[in-house]
């Protein structure tokens, strides 16, 4: 599961847009969104072949609906995260397979209705994401709280306390924390 959490991570932060690290993060323009999908996906599962455009747009589409899930997990609302992660469920026809390839063994992948890259992708970063929203572990996503910045994470570490999405925006943070104290020294 926690290929597939990484990869929704991944298609959200590179498909939506918003701002990162305190910059702009415009929409991908149709020439970009194939390269972004591709890098996406392959953060799980490096071997991807390239992403067509209709098969990004179709991954941009559930990568907006899984930022309701993390945003609404970042304002406590985890009912509304739920019912959220429902409906890429219901759009892919998510269920259950046991696969075994490139000389792994045998392991759970979750299929959509449909053979489509696309489709299972975003049947698999449901259940992922559903299997987290449905233990204890639900905390451990969220939207960085650093200023102008609403990239997504999944905290990974021991404590569960991370709060950034990178090291780039918790320096930005204490850099201005800094100087914010040294400007009352002063």
């Amino acid at each position: 599961m926690d290929i597939v959490v990484t990869v929704a991570v991944s298609l959200v932060n590179m498909l939506t847009p918003g701002e990162e690290h305190g910059h702009p993060y415009p929409p991908l323009d149709e020439a970009g969104l194939p390269a972004a999908a591709t890098a996406a996906l392959r953060t799980g599962s490096p071997g991807t072949r390239d992403v067509t455009l209709a098969e990004a747009t179709d991954l941009r589409r559930f990568a907006m609906a899984f930022r309701v899930v993390f945003s609404a997990v970042a304002s406590g609302d985890v009912d509304a995260a739920a019912r959220q992660v429902n409906e890429p469920f219901a759009a892919t026809g998510a269920h259950p397979r046991l696969d075994r390839h490139d000389g792994e063994p045998w392991h759970l992948h979750f299929h959509g209705t449909v053979d489509d890259l696309a489709i299972g992708w975003a049947a698999g970063c449901a259940t992922g994401l559903a299997v987290v929203l449905g233990s204890e572990l639900h905390g451990r996503i969220g939207v960085c709280t650093a200023p102008r910045c609403d990239r997504v994470y999944v905290d990974t570490s021991r404590n569960g306390t991370r709060r950034f999405c990178s090291t780039t925006c918790q320096n930005r943070v204490k850099a201005a924390a800094f100087r914010a104290r040294q400007a009352t020294v002063g």
